[in-house]
């Protein structure tokens, strides 16, 4: 564990006012789209080889590639929003503390 002793003058400037959510935030976001277009990719393959009784190993990978494209692309707007909402309430509470708030 490090301690950052207070007359260091990192840590009394106060941080830099942005929009931008943590880094802990969007790295979370880019494993869950990637984990999802994973799964879709999965349910695609599992959906394009159902019924299926000759080689279709084409038809599955199609099938496969339009899951992973649909789930990675529909996580990905869900992660946009969520983290453009992130950024605005951490905006608000920074202009709270900071006295500007409206009324």
């Amino acid at each position: 564990m490090f301690l950052v002793p207070q007359s260091d003058p990192q840590a009394t400037r106060s941080r830099q006012l942005s929009a931008l959510p943590p880094q802990t935030a969007r790295a979370i976001a880019f494993a869950m789209i990637v984990i999802v277009g994973t799964l879709g990719g999965t349910l695609g393959y599992a959906l394009g080889s159902y019924n299926c009784a000759d080689d279709c190993s084409t038809r599955s990978g199609v099938y496969l590639l339009i899951g992973a494209i649909a789930g990675a692309v529909g996580s990905a707007i869900m992660s946009v929003l969520a983290l453009r909402a992130m950024g605005e309430w951490n905006e608000i509470r920074d202009r709270e503390r900071a006295g500007h708030a409206p009324n």
